[in-house]
């Protein structure tokens, strides 16, 4: 009896069958006018495979495989299905030129197999994340609220593929980035982890997730952000970039033990978002001339007051901004250097080192400069520095953290420096608040006879009435109303898009300049510079009720009324 050896036998059977497929597909390929391919011994380029998602690219039995700046290339089991022609097309709309190749059912197997290998980034190590223009582009077309970024999260968590952690991060901070957040947040609960993105200063949930997806992505980030992945009873900072087209979003990283593990707080640090001209701040028109007129200056101090988040940095670099020319120089002192700005040579404190405000200070004063920007005054000496400084040919501009800025007087007298040289060396302190923006598509007019409307009514009627020279701030030409938030698709349902400062200043002037001699309280600061017709940060923000930009409820959450 002959005994066949099966395996051996089934395995050449196969061989033939594949060969003979090749040929075959070879045979069509001519037939219907396109170039034919066999992928076995063509690398697959996972940049161009996840140009058609897996899912819609086995439904139409093709697969992208190789890219070369916008010309992709197509491998097909035929070119006639509808779906195949759906895909093309969708390609050819988002630009890019589709070269056709018949290929065989094992050929295209081969390419779909890879898919297991893509994440949306080009590359991701320590320190950085690559991410190739074309995905970023496709991501922020898809992400334009927070429910669909809920959706690509979701549906990231629930896969099953190798790559899912790196994916999952990477979908949250395209989401935060895409909605504009300011910060991600990643906490843990005792059986679950959360996700939360600080929207226009409002932290708002996302995503719940298990714990033990958290601790892979916790490990991931720590990664990339250079932290130690075995250190979890101690706090740590580190730092990574995300890499674009167009430019470079820097990711400030923290983590912080917790009951249940770590927390993690991921910083997006986007260019954009401080390179807002001086003019689209918020300011009332007066309010931007006295700052104007103080920046330029020859020397002096403006301080920015106010607590942390509330937009401080971002006032100071549009006003530096103001300054950048060929023929100034501007030194900043930061903790950290959170945004680099060309035209400004600026140093970062390294406390380890011994590197502080103060140190860096001194230091900065023996490289000549015009223009200093200190990020904080913490410290009397620091102060005593930064105050002299101002009087000897520097222009300063520095941030304290005080609740208003009358409150900035007594706080440098704290910190013992002279009352007479701090009324020689300050021009001008300003306190600022954020108060969210009113969305132009869902806002509507407050209904005054609710009753419960009726204090918000008699509150702005106060405030108001002790504003002087009310035409100073608004037109008598124009009709105000007094809207309240709704809540639309366009502003995730929060009735809010962006945000705008409320701001109050005081000038020094010879009233004041007599009355720091005294040491006078705050109380005694703010009504002996009402005078000045400055705003308060309240009646700032009453302005900003009534002329429609923002709610007397975001304005009372933000400033005490």
């Amino acid at each position: 009896m002959i005994k066949f050896k099966e395996a051996k036998h089934m395995q050449k059977l196969k061989k033939l069958r594949e060969e003979s497929e090749e040929i075959m597909v070879e045979v069509y390929a001519k037939k219907y006018g396109i170039k034919y391919i066999d992928l076995s011994m063509q690398p697959i380029n996972t940049d161009a495979l996840k140009l058609i998602p897996e899912d819609r690219a086995r439904a139409a039995g093709m697969a992208a495989f190789d890219l070369i700046g916008r010309e992709v290339h197509v491998a097909v089991r035929s070119p006639l299905p509808t779906p195949v022609q759906e895909e093309v097309k969708r390609l050819q709309e988002k630009k890019y030129k589709v070269v056709l190749y018949m290929a065989s059912k094992k050929s295209i197997e081969k390419a779909w197999s890879r898919y297991g290998d893509i994440s949306y980034s080009v590359k991701t190590k320590k320190g950085v994340i690559d991410i190739s223009s074309a995905d970023i582009d496709d991501l922020l077309k898809e992400i334009k609220t927070l429910d669909a970024a809920r959706e690509v999260i979701r549906e990231a968590l629930n896969s099953n593929q190798s790559y899912r952690v790196s994916k999952v991060i990477e979908l949250i901070l395209y989401s935060a980035y895409a909605l504009g957040a300011s910060d991600v947040h990643i906490e843990t609960f005792e059986d679950h982890a959360q996700v939360r993105f600080r929207l226009d200063g409002i932290l708002t949930e996302v995503v719940k997730f298990d714990l033990n997806t958290y601790h892979r992505i916790l490990s991931r980030i720590k990664l990339t952000a250079g932290l130690k992945i075995n250190i979890k009873n101690n706090a740590q900072d580190g730092r990574f970039t995300i890499k674009m087209a167009d430019r470079d979003i820097e990711i400030r990283t923290s983590t912080l033990p917790d009951a249940y593990g770590e927390s993690i707080v991921m910083r997006i640090l986007d260019p954009k978002s401080i390179a807002v001209p001086l003019e689209e701040l918020g300011m009332l028109p007066y309010f931007l001339e006295i700052l104007k007129e103080n920046i330029h200056k020859p020397n002096g101090m403006i301080i920015n007051t106010g607590p942390t988040g509330s937009g401080k940095s971002t006032t100071l670099f549009a006003l530096l901004r103001k300054l950048i020319s060929p023929e100034i120089k501007i030194i900043t002192i930061e903790d950290p250097i959170e945004y680099h700005v060309e035209g400004v040579t600026q140093t970062q404190v390294n406390r380890e080192k011994g590197y502080t405000f103060l140190t860096g200070l001194k230091s900065v004063l023996r490289q000549d400069p015009d223009v200093i920007m200190i990020g904080e005054i913490r410290d009397g000496e620091t102060a005593s520095i930064a105050v002299n400084s101002a009087l000897t040919g520097h222009l300063v501009l520095t941030t304290l953290h005080t609740n208003s800025a009358a409150g900035a007087f007594p706080r440098f007298l704290d910190l013992r420096v002279d009352p007479k040289i701090l009324a020689t060396a300050i021009n001008v302190v300003m306190a600022q608040r954020l108060v969210r923006k009113l969305c132009l598509h869902c806002k509507r007019p407050v209904d005054f006879s609710r009753p419960e409307n009726r204090r918000q009514k008699e509150k702005i009627k106060e405030i108001f009435s002790g504003i002087k020279n009310k035409e100073k701030y608004l037109d008598k030409e124009k009709e105000y109303v007094i809207y309240e938030a709704v809540g639309c698709p366009r502003c995730n349902n929060t009735g809010y898009k962006g945000r705008v400062a409320i701001v109050e200043g005081i000038v020094m002037d010879r009233k004041l300049e007599d009355l720091l001699k005294n040491s006078p309280t705050e109380r005694e600061i703010v009504d002996n510079t009402r005078h000045q017709g400055i705003l308060l940060l309240k009646e700032d923000g009453i302005i900003k009720v009534i002329n429609g930009t923002t709610s007397f409820k975001e304005l009372s959450r933000v400033v005490d009324l």
